[in-house]
Parts: C-alpha cells; structure tokens; sequence
C-alpha cells in the first residue's frame, strides 16, 4: 500500500515499477461501480494482480482484496490512496499483518537536486540519526565548506523547496504556471479529495480553519483559540485538523517528556508539510521567516524518517518556563538536538537551550545541530555544531 497527498508520484512510481500489472483507477465512476457490484470469490479471474489507484473511493474494496489474498487468488497487488486509507472510518480492513505500508511525501532535497537517473545520495542528516553514537566523528570528517556546482545546487533545491514545495509537477514548470498549478490543485483538493474524508456542507469555515492552520506553522497547537478564530466549536476542530492529518497537509509534531521534569508542556506543535502550498494559501511570497524555515528543516527530517522507514521518533522540547528546543531526534542509542535559526551566522550563544537539554538527559545526550542558512560547518563548541541546511538534507 502506498499512500500520499494527491500529486506526490504514486501512480508514476507504481506504474513504472509493476509495469506488468492491470491498471484500475477509481477516480474513474465506471471503474468504481464494477468494482463494487464484483462478488468477492470472483476477484481473483476478473482482476487479479493489479495495481488500484485512489483506493479510498471505494472502501469494499480492501475487503475483496483481502479475500482474494487468503484465498490464495492472488499473490501481490498494490493499492495506492491520496490519504492515510486505513484510518479512515469507512475502511473497516486494516489489511493487519498482509500489506506493507508506505508513505510518499513530496520531494526532498536530495530528491530535487539529483539527476533524475540517478538515485539520491545519503544525505548527512541520515548518517547522523542512524548512528548518533559517531556524532562527532561524523561531523568531523565534513569539510568545513562547499564550493563550486555542488554547492550550487544544494542551496537551489533547499530555495526551490522553501519557495515552492515538493510537488514533482513544478519542476518543470515557470514561476507563473507553479502559481496557477498551486491554485488548481489547492481546488481540487477541496472539491474532490475531501470528499474522500467527510462531506462538508459549508467549506467556508473548513477553508478558514486551513488557512489559520497555515498561519499557525511551527507554534504550539491550541485547538481553543484555533476554534474561536475560524468561528467553529472546539470539537469541529479538531475534527477539519484531522482531515489535514489523515491527507498530509499537516504533521502534529508531540512534545518529549520521558524521563524530563513534569514542568514540560504536554501540547503538541502543528506544521505545514508542503511550502508551496502554505505559500499559495496565505499569500506570503516573500522571505524564508524564522516559522517558515524551522517549518522546512522539520518538513525535511520528518520525509526522509518517514521515506527510508529509519526507527526514530521526533519530538521537540519545550518547559513551561519557556526553554526550547525545535527538534529532538530520538534514535534508541542517543538523543540529537536541533535548533532552527533563520540566519546566515550563528554562535555559541545560540546553544543555550541545547547545553540546558545535554545536562538534563545525561547518557542519552549524542549532540546538538544549529541548523542555520549559511555556509560554514563548524564546532561551536564539544558536541554541538553550526550546521548549514543544505548541508544537512
């Protein structure tokens, strides 16, 4: 099963992989009416293994796909959904302990800025959170700069990113055709793929609450005044929340408590996925703000996690008191810390909140990052790095 916002490359990834499959795509109404009216032990002779694209328009069919599998019909077929398919209500088969389950976000860095022939290289980040007991070896055998077309075109897939998003589609388009396409598909987002979720009556107060959620990246989530801005209850808010979960609009990024004093906030932060598509529902085509660019480095982390299937779990760090941390990297053999700051240059007073992190959580401490958007990677000081964006993803 693979599983993504509409747009990401589901269907061109499945079809040029399982090439040899059957092709059935239920946006098609025709297609979908077959499907359902098919009795289950005919599934096998009359599909077969096959690839069913926007899976979620017609729920039946992970019923019969399940029948089909243990019965021995079929041996393999894929089944690709623009939302989290199996959480949604009216899926009633989890398909438990017989599908693997992907993800499929947008583009990442190292996804935009390598030949589309060649596969892309293991950026820093992921050396790091896979082995953070060789944190500061790591680190160490990284030249302090990048010069010449390598560099060039880390920092034009990280602005390329921070300006228009992820979608494959805008590559290879203008600036004026990736605004348009970035209207079009914010339209049929909320004509066609919301319907997949729940049905609207109103989408005046849905589209209000989204473009609030958009304005509220990288804060914490207070689903009271979120509620109170779009004129909505609480309750209808946190379910129009859930619809831009369950679709990968929106990541709730949880707070880190384990083994850390009680005096921690327990409420969770919200980020926008995709920028291009913030961008285009706010109206802001102007600078990388401190929000947007922590929004780009979480975005980031959270893909490449979620894509290579690496067992971390990411959390940010915050007291009541206020001290914070933007990201902690939770790797089972030692914890990372990393700071966002919006700048060119940054110093060893920007790592107030990591040496503050470091002495509570004592063993579990690997070392802290300052990802900023400038140049140099250096060692501010032992354990803690100035480390620039692109060249972390």
């Amino acid at each position: 099963m693979l599983t993504g916002a509409r747009q990401t490359g589901k269907t061109t990834l499945a079809r040029r992989l399982y090439h040899d499959l059957r092709y059935v795509n239920l946006d098609a109404i025709e297609e979908r009416e077959a499907l359902r009216g098919l009795r289950s032990g005919s599934w096998g002779r009359a599909v077969g293994p096959a690839v069913i694209d926007e899976a979620q328009k017609e729920p039946g069919v992970f019923d019969k796909v399940k029948l089909a599998y243990d019965e021995r019909q079929i041996a393999f077929s894929v089944l690709l959904g623009s939302s989290r398919v199996l959480l949604l209500d009216r899926v009633r088969e989890s398909l438990a302990g017989r599908a693997f389950v992907y993800d499929l976000w947008p583009l990442m860095a190292s996804e935009v800025r390598c030949p589309a022939e060649a596969p892309p290289e293991r950026p820093l980040f992921d050396r790091l959170v896979t082995a953070p007991e060789e944190f500061a070896r790591t680190l160490g055998a990284e030249p302090p700069r990048l010069l010449g077309a390598d560099a060039a075109r880390r920092f034009e897939a990280l602005d390329h990113l921070a300006t228009w998003g992820g979608m494959p589609e805008l590559l290879s388009l203008d600036d004026d055709d990736r605004r348009e396409w970035l209207r079009s598909y914010q339209q049929t987002w909320l004509e066609r793929d919301l319907a997949d979720l729940t049905r609207v009556s109103d989408l005046l107060p849905f589209r209000a609450l989204q473009r609030l959620a958009m304005l509220r990246t990288g804060q914490l989530l207070n689903y009271a005044d979120l509620a109170r801005d779009a004129a909505v209850n609480p309750g209808t808010a946190r379910r129009y929340l859930e619809y831009l979960r369950l679709s990968y609009q929106v990541v709730l990024l949880q707070p880190y408590a384990r083994n850390l004093t009680s005096s921690t906030v327990k409420t969770p932060k919200l980020y926008w996925m995709d920028l291009g598509l913030l961008r285009h529902g706010t109206r802001n085509w102007g600078e990388l703000t401190g929000p947007l660019f922590e929004t780009l480095v979480v975005s980031e982390a959270r893909k490449w996690i979620d894509t290579l299937g690496r067992d971390v779990s990411l959390r940010f760090y915050r007291t009541r008191s206020g001290r914070e941390v933007d990201l902690l990297i939770d790797a089972g053999s030692g914890i990372i810390g990393i700071e966002v700051k919006n700048r060119v240059r940054v110093g060893r007073t920007d790592c107030t909140g990591l040496r503050a992190l470091a002495r509570t959580l004592g063993d579990e401490w690997a070392g802290g990052l300052v990802v900023h958007r400038g140049e140099a990677l250096e060692e501010l000081a032992p354990g803690l790095w100035a480390v620039p964006a692109h060249r972390l993803f």
